[in-house]
Parts: structure tokens; sequence; C-alpha cells
């Protein structure tokens, strides 16, 4: 059998081409994304009118909730997101954004863009109850200018 000049390569290509989709050749295959798990919070728990405030010190975590109570006067307001998140601002930007509940492999729970737990844009939550929820930020330098984040319900007693 005679091949032509543009034969022979055309061959050698299809062939390579069988064994990349065979896995037999090239580079190997990506990982798979990394699981994310439920948090095991609903969003719902979130969602509401909230007075805010922030501390840097835990001995001013009480102090902050009654300081967040009195801000219920003009509440922050998270709803619920197009896709079962809930709509809240991100440090230094003035746009709400969706912003998801993700669990980490350190049982921890985030509060961020989608993606891996623990991005230096989420914020961790360090505590919650029907009335109150408490986060901050990741990144240390975000955490050192925003605070601890104390968040308490308006209209609840």
């Amino acid at each position: 059998m005679k091949l032509s000049v543009w034969g022979l390569p055309l061959l050698i290509a299809v062939s390579l081409g069988g064994c990349q989709s065979l896995g037999l050749g090239g580079s190997p295959p990506a990982a798979p994304a990394p699981q994310v798990s439920a948090a095991p919070y609903p969003v719902d728990r979130f969602v509401g009118a909230w007075g805010v405030a922030s501390y840097r010190l835990d001995k001013d975590r009480a102090r902050t909730e009654a300081a967040a109570r009195a801000q219920c006067k003009l509440p922050y307001v998270i709803k619920r997101g197009p896709t079962d998140g809930i709509i809240m601002h991100v440090a230094d930007d003035a746009t709400p954004h969706e912003l998801g509940l993700k669990k980490g492999d350190d049982g921890k729970v985030y509060l961020g863009f989608a993606g891996p737990p623990g991005d230096a844009q989420d914020r961790v939550i360090d505590f919650v109850s029907d009335r109150e929820f408490i986060a901050r930020y990741v990144d240390p330098d975000t955490n050192s200018r925003y605070g601890t984040m104390v968040y308490v319900r308006c209209g609840r007693a």
C-alpha cells in the first residue's frame, strides 16, 4: 500500500488520537473537583433583617451584640438568591453578590463564592442560632479591617 505525502502524518495523528481518547498517551486526566459537603444550616436561617456590628477582641463580643441590636433601626437585609444562596455584600465591594454556604474538610462552615471552602474571600461562620450569627473573614488583612461581624436578627425577642 502506497501512502501519499500527507497520508502517513494523517495516519499517525489518527492513531495517536485514538490512544489519547483511551487514556493511553498524552497528559493524565484532570483531577476531579474537590467535593464540597453541604452546609449544616438552611439558607432560610440567614434570610431576613439584621442589626450588624463588629469587634476585634473577644472580650468585646457582648457589647458588640448590644450594638448590633441597636442597628435594627436601619437593618441590613439578607435575601435568598436565585440559585438558593444568600445575597450579601463582600469585602470592599458596594454591589451585593450571591454567596453560598459550604462545609470544609476542616469541619468549619464557610460563606462565599462558588469554589473550595476556605478561599481568601470566604467568611468562616463561627456561631449560628435562630437569633444571631457571627462570621469573620478568612483573609487576615480583610479580617483586621472589618473585624468579626455579629448579625443579630431584628424583630425577634
